[in-house]
C-alpha cells in the first residue's frame, strides 16, 4: 500500500505542466534553482514550491553548492513510476517494445 501511495505522490507531481516542464528541463543535466525559475512567467517562490513538490515525489533531487540550490532528474524514479504504471495498465506494450530493441539491435550487429 505504500508503494501505491508513493506512486500517487509521483504522480500528483506530474499533474502540473510547470512541474513537467522543469522535468523536462531537467533532461540535459543539473540546473540552479535561479536558472530554472529565469524559464518561466512565474515568480520565483511559485517555481521554488513546485521544485519542492517534485523533490517530495522523489523526482529530483538537489545539493547545495555555496549559497545556489542544483536540481538533477531523478530518472530512476521516474521510470520506475512510469514503468510500472504503464506495465499494469498496458502490459502487451512492455513485450512490443522488448521486441522491437532486441530486433533493433540485432539488425545493427548483423
Amino acid at each position: 500500500m505504500a508503494e501505491a501511495q508513493d506512486e500517487a505522490g509521483a504522480f500528483r507531481a506530474l499533474a502540473d505542466p510547470t512541474r513537467r516542464q522543469i522535468l523536462e528541463d531537467l533532461r540535459g543535466g543539473e540546473l540552479a534553482a535561479g536558472e530554472i525559475a529565469s524559464r518561466f512567467p512565474i515568480s520565483a517562490p511559485s517555481v521554488s514550491r513546485h521544485l519542492g513538490v517534485l523533490k517530495g515525489a522523489g523526482l529530483v533531487t538537489e545539493r547545495r553548492e555555496g549559497n545556489r540550490i542544483l536540481y538533477t532528474l531523478a530518472e530512476e524514479r521516474l521510470a520506475i513510476c512510469i514503468g510500472r504504471f504503464l506495465s499494469a495498465v498496458c502490459p502487451e506494450q512492455i513485450v512490443l517494445r522488448h521486441t522491437t530493441w532486441r530486433h533493433g539491435a540485432q539488425s545493427e550487429e548483423s
